[in-house]
């Protein structure tokens, strides 16, 4: 599985000649609410089994959460089930916070 960093993220989805990959917050509801990066689709990692199908397989798929441990499990999950282009981000979006966007609410 690869891993991305914060403030590579934000420099890949800044780029517009670059594709722009899903992304996967696993988080609450709750959380979600609290505070998200622009773009993220949320789907909370208890309900990834029973929606893996509303995922493709073959898309650039980058995990977040919180810290980056529920994301790299999802992201784990993900690959066992046959999707190959599975990223984690590593820090979650509190990294996201520090490195990338500091204007954004952390809890």
């Amino acid at each position: 599985m690869l891993h991305i960093r914060p403030a590579e993220l934000k420099a890949r989805l800044d780029d517009a000649s670059q594709a722009k990959p899903l992304l996967l917050d696993v988080r609450e509801p709750w959380e979600f609410a609290l505070c998200r990066i622009e773009g993220a689709q949320s789907m909370p990692m208890q309900g990834i089994p029973a929606r893996i199908g509303e995922l493709d397989p073959q898309q650039e798929i980058v995990c977040i959460c919180h810290h980056g441990v529920r994301s790299f499990h999802v992201a784990r999950f993900l690959e066992h089930n046959g999707f190959t282009n599975v990223v984690n981000l590593t820090g979650g979006v509190d990294g996201w916070a520090k490195e990338a966007d500091p204007t954004m609410p952390t809890y």
